[in-house]
């Protein structure tokens, strides 16, 4: 594979939907979401997208078979509210494999008019975090006072290092084109998967979207998370990285 290859499954009638992206990355908090509500609502796949800017593997299914790294697009249609939602095995290994995707993204979002983004993904602080705060930014200062209505907490030159990957990206580019964007980042201790900072962004993101959506799946996670964090809160003070099979049984 010499290039990046979109094949579309399925053309779609949508009204003006709103784009939803949750790719792999810290936490895998932005996964966690999008992987929950493609389930939760029975979205339809239309869209993969193949890329040699990911990594030189193939995923193995259940019965021994693989298929090729991708990403993926899904439509989610009702009488209220349309959702475009990007998922995914990995975000890109490269640079410019980052901005071919965003761009891709963007082109599809063209397609369907999509009013709005929101980008989600973990914001990494190196210890273990007691509270569920989402911490937000936004491609037009207008839209700081919508997210902070539904409890999004906005501070001063945070992020400090600025956002990399895709959901950092895909908000800035998207302004270039006129598109709003907001990404929303869960407060993760950065060491773990955490379906409890995941489900802090999907109750702010259900808000956003005024949808409501089964969380029994994403609670049971974030339960058996926490067993896994007493442990470690019960080890010396520090946090030691946790590399089993069974803690990691989140990352899809």
């Amino acid at each position: 594979m010499k290039k990046t290859t979109v094949v579309t499954l399925r053309d779609v009638e949508l009204k003006s939907p709103l784009m939803i992206e949750g790719l792999p990355g810290v936490g895998h908090v932005g996964k966690l979401v999008a992987d929950h509500l493609i389930e939760e609502l029975k979205a339809e796949k239309i869209v993969e997208i193949y890329s040699p800017h990911f990594p030189p593997q193939v995923i193995v299914e259940k019965n021994g078979t693989v298929r090729l790294v991708r990403n993926e697009v899904y439509a989610y249609r009702s009488s209220d509210l349309d959702l475009l939602i990007i998922a995914g095995d990995h975000q890109s290994t490269t640079t410019e494999g980052h901005y071919e995707l965003c761009n891709i993204f963007l082109n599809i979002a063209e397609k369907y008019n999509v009013k709005r983004i929101y980008t989600l993904g973990g914001y990494g602080v190196g210890k273990l975090v007691e509270t569920e705060t989402v911490l937000g930014a936004v491609n037009r200062t207008e839209l700081i006072d919508e997210l902070e209505s539904y409890g999004v907490e906005f501070k001063e030159e945070e992020p400090a290092g600025g956002i990399i990957g895709v959901s950092g990206l895909l908000i800035g580019l998207a302004g270039l084109k006129g598109i709003d964007a907001a990404c929303l980042m869960g407060v993760t201790s950065g060491y773990l998967v955490d379906p409890k900072s995941a489900r802090s962004i999907l109750k702010i993101l259900c808000k956003a979207l005024d949808l409501e959506v089964d969380m029994k799946a994403l609670d049971e996670r974030a339960r058996e998370m926490e067993k896994i964090v007493a442990k470690l809160r019960e080890m010396e003070q520090g946090v030691t990285p946790v590399t089993s099979d069974e803690d990691l049984r989140y990352i899809g």
